[in-house]
């Protein structure tokens, strides 16, 4: 059986920096206290600029958005260094990032934390999906299909099975790099 995710569609376009995904004033949120991470999750994508994004990937007094997948122009994540970002949407719910292309950071954050599978897309999607249309991810043949359309995705290769296991020190300890532990 393969592996997919269904789920309606959230769409932003170029350079999506970090403090869109979560202004610096949620940095204090501690995302291994269950309570702080819901709530990080609640301001996921909350730095988006009203004009051009009317409507929130979390709307307001909820903790979890209604779509798992984010649809992205070039450069997604840019920005600081911050591991919180690619929490604050797995936290929010957000299962997949799908991207023209992604800061070099942000993509290694999304394997190490274990939140988000990043998907390069071979195609600018972010012009031809609208956000709240439905879209299916197929992990195992790295398609996206959406409006009748499939898109092939670049494989997700080496860095899939470390995020299934939920991150770097899930992996190695799954794996028997490091002792489980106690």
């Amino acid at each position: 059986m393969s592996h997919t995710l269904t789920s309606k569609v959230f769409v932003v376009h170029d350079n999506i920096d970090t403090d869109q995904i979560i202004p610096a004033q949620y940095l204090t949120l501690v995302p291994t206290i269950s309570e702080e991470y819901e709530k990080l999750g609640s301001y996921a994508l909350i730095g988006l600029p009203d004009d051009k994004y009317p409507v929130d990937l979390v709307e307001p007094g909820r903790t979890k958005t209604d779509y798992q997948i984010v649809i992205a122009g070039r450069n997604f994540g840019c920005g600081s260094s911050r591991e919180h970002a690619p929490i604050a949407l797995g936290a929010a719910g957000v299962q997949a990032v799908v991207a023209e292309s992604f800061a070099r950071i942000f993509f290694r954050n999304c394997v190490a934390t274990g939140e988000l599978y990043p998907y390069d897309s071979n195609e600018r999607l972010c012009d031809i999906v609208k956000t709240g249309d439905e879209a299916t991810l197929d992990f195992d043949h790295d398609t996206l299909t959406v409006n009748g359309q499939t898109y092939p995705l670049k494989p997700l290769g080496e860095v899939r099975p470390v995020i299934d296991a939920g991150g770097i020190f899930n992996y190695a300890r799954k794996s028997g790099m490091i002792p489980a532990q106690s």
